[in-house]
């Protein structure tokens, strides 16, 4: 059996090999006549996926108006209840250009807005970057304020050594001064008001 299945394999390998892909084609011309056998010449052609009403049917024929009033008679066979692929793929593609057309205009809607979101978002990292750095100053500040208020509570209770020294180099100069003073006046005191030096 496994044998039989390859040999038929092999034999139609040629043969698929010189196959052309056809297709049935969709476009149908069906004439419209004013006898109701056919039998006349038809006075209009109506085309694969033309719309209209059947009035009256019979078993080869109906009697049908077209959607501008038209009166006639065609044969039954050519006639379907679902619309022809032809007419579903002439919708769907003008269905998919409208698609397109409102997502060209959308897209070109939203390109704005989308620019100047991006330019926010931009925006918006430079300020973070800014924030970061003003954070990370405000800390340096803090731990900087904290040494302050450590050494201000440690000389609490001190005085700077300027205000110290001056306030010695005031006391020695006023008691250098005063001891100048003082010693006239003993002096003055013991030699009769006169002055020795």
């Amino acid at each position: 059996m496994r044998f039989l299945i390859a040999i038929l394999l092999l034999a139609a390998l040629p043969a698929a090999a010189t196959a052309e892909t056809a297709y049935v084609t969709d476009i149908l011309r069906l004439g419209l006549h004013k006898a109701e056998d056919t039998s006349d010449r038809a006075f209009q052609t109506l085309q694969s996926g033309q719309e209209m009403e059947i009035l009256a049917r019979g078993r080869n024929y109906a009697q049908i108006r077209l959607p501008d009033g038209t009166l006639g008679f065609v044969k039954v066979a050519y006639l379907v209840a679902e619309k022809p692929a032809k007419l579903i793929v002439a919708q769907t593609q003008a269905a998919n250009a409208e698609l397109e057309r409102k997502l060209a205009d959308l897209n070109a809607a939203f390109s704005q807005p989308a620019a100047t979101i991006a330019a926010l978002e931009e925006e918006g990292s430079e300020r973070q970057i800014q924030l970061d750095d003003a954070l990370h100053l405000i800390g340096e500040l803090q731990e900087n304020n904290d040494d302050l208020r450590r050494q201000q509570s440690r000389y609490k209770y001190s005085l700077p050594v300027s205000w110290v020294g001056g306030a010695l180099v005031v006391c020695l100069l006023a008691g250098f001064l005063g001891g100048l003073w003082w010693t006239d006046q003993r002096s003055r005191k013991r030699h009769g008001g006169i002055r020795i030096y």
